[in-house]
């Protein structure tokens, strides 16, 4: 189930994507990027659709993926 990004508190997609973050390991290669850059990149992904908000509810976990990853898995905004 897809969660739309913007009917979340703030505070909670913050720390979604932190978590995501911290999770991933996100390696920008030689060039060093805040993690304050990093989130604001991962919010604009979520604004601009490329990035969605996924609930398991088999194992009640969230996850950010791409798009095109929920399209193939036949998620839809509802």
């Amino acid at each position: 189930m897809l969660i739309p990004y913007d009917q979340l508190q703030e505070t909670t997609l913050t720390a979604l994507i932190e978590e995501f973050i911290d999770r991933e390991g996100t390696d920008y290669g030689e060039l060093e990027i805040t993690r304050s850059a990093m989130i604001s990149q991962v919010h604009q992904q979520l604004s601009n659709g490329k990035v969605v908000i996924c609930y398991d509810t088999e194992s009640e976990t969230c996850n950010l993926i791409t798009a095109t990853k929920a399209s193939s898995m036949g998620e839809a905004l509802d």
